[in-house]
């Protein structure tokens, strides 16, 4: 799907705190003083009033119409209420929100005050995610969460309670001491909770995570012995598959389900390639360039008319992000880094890549060039074609990153970096 120059605009808020961190966590969060809180919305709020002059004096196009939000973390539940309308009033004041805005907001379970509860409705917060990972307590006890199944329960009640119906649950598969038993028990509990929406993600094992250290290093800390085998994992994740299908759950992407009707439409444009800007500690943009042609300060053009997108990142060390502003990490995308994109998270929705749509998009011959990996792919039962849309198989999302590196090294031009 192509970036659109009056496509609205997607707002992803990165709220890094958390009350405790994760054993398998690789994100840029972690626990700090409540006393930094403040400073940290106040230092987005200034980006968010300073987001225009930016995108200006970058030369990209910064729509003012904003459709979702996403509020992610780290647990951005944990700032007091008062900050979480402030936040929010900042954006509305600097961006005009559809009136059916999707606005989601991440919680961790047990951590969501009755007068954080008030404040996210009053905000206009339609939408939760849940970070459950196990409904199995011990399960999660040893991967550092601090909830229990009744507590997940009972803020599911709490939440729908106060009007926010539309909720996604996370798990993962491959915690320490996962058995199919207990993997079994945590599907049967989800289903049986009765949220729309659910992601189901692999463990990853890094160098990022405590966790993933110790697995790496061969050491029996946070129960690194009691993580199950890769093709353990695998078979969970069918599992999943097979078990959220029959509960009316289908999958849309490589990690998520839904009920019809429910898809996240924030998480949607990331793999659309759709505008959006990220604010915060470790926060990415993606945003297409407003001129060109001739005036375009890249000088490019092709025969559809295409021109470069910015992808940005903020950096991820919350000190020099509090004494910021911090200049933030850009590189510009030529058509031909684009049509490599468009192939690799276009793959990760079952929905699939159109194929004419890409040759619309970037012309021929490009699409040309990806469709002799599309042929050795297909040879090896990774991907489908039907018609003009290619698709992963379900061994092809088992095999996803090996299958995306296929579509890297197409195109001649590199990203170029920006100041």
């Amino acid at each position: 799907m192509p970036v659109l120059d009056n496509d609205e605009l997607g707002l992803y808020i990165s709220i890094p705190f958390c009350r405790s961190k994760c054993t398998y966590c690789n994100f840029a969060s972690g626990v700090y003083p409540a006393s930094e809180h403040e400073r940290y919305v106040e230092r987005v709020i200034q980006d968010l009033a300073a987001a225009g002059e930016w995108a200006e004096r970058m030369n990209v196009a910064l729509p003012r119409t904003v459709d979702t939000v996403y509020l992610g973390g780290g647990t951005p539940s944990l700032l007091a209420p008062e900050l979480l309308e402030r936040l929010f009033a900042a954006m509305r004041a600097e961006f005009e929100f559809e009136r059916d805005a999707e606005i989601t907001v991440e919680c961790a379970p047990g951590q969501i005050a009755d007068e954080t509860l008030k404040a996210l409705v009053a905000a206009g917060v339609n939408r939760v995610s849940l970070g459950v990972q196990s409904f199995i307590d011990r399960e999660a006890k040893v991967s550092g969460r601090l909830h229990d199944r009744a507590t997940v329960l009972e803020d599911v009640r709490r939440l729908r309670g106060a009007g926010i119906a539309n909720l996604n649950v996370d798990l993962i598969a491959g915690l320490a001491g996962q058995t199919f038993a207990s993997w079994d028990e945590s599907l049967a509990a989800l289903v049986e909770c009765g949220v729309p929406h659910a992601s189901v993600y692999m463990l990853e094992v890094d160098e990022d995570s405590r966790l993933g250290r110790e697995m790496l290093g061969g050491g029996a800390r946070y129960y690194a012995e009691q993580v199950p085998t890769d093709d353990a994992i695998a078979q969970m994740y069918a599992v999943a598959i097979e078990t959220l299908s029959r509960a009316g759950l289908s999958q849309y992407e490589i990690s998520n389900f839904c009920r019809p009707g429910f898809a996240s439409r924030h998480n949607l444009r990331y793999w659309q390639r759709r505008p959006y800007l990220g604010l915060g500690l470790d926060a990415s943009s993606m945003l297409r360039e407003a001129l060109h042609a001739a005036d375009s300060p890249l000088h490019w053009l092709d025969g559809a008319g295409s021109g470069y997108v910015l992808r940005s990142t903020t950096t991820d060390d919350l000190g020099a992000f509090l004494e910021g502003p911090e200049p933030v990490e850009t590189a510009w995308l030529s058509p031909a880094r684009q049509h490599e994109e468009a192939w690799f998270l276009g793959l990760r929705l079952n929905a699939g890549v159109d194929v004419a749509a890409l040759e619309l998009e970037f012309g021929p011959d490009l699409v040309t060039r990806a469709m002799e990996a599309v042929r050795r792919l297909a040879e090896a039962e990774l991907v489908v074609v039907k018609g003009k849309t290619v698709c992963l198989t379900e061994q092809g999302r088992l095999l996803s990153n090996d299958v995306f590196q296929e579509f890297l090294g197409l195109g001649t031009e590199e990203g170029l970096s920006a100041s």
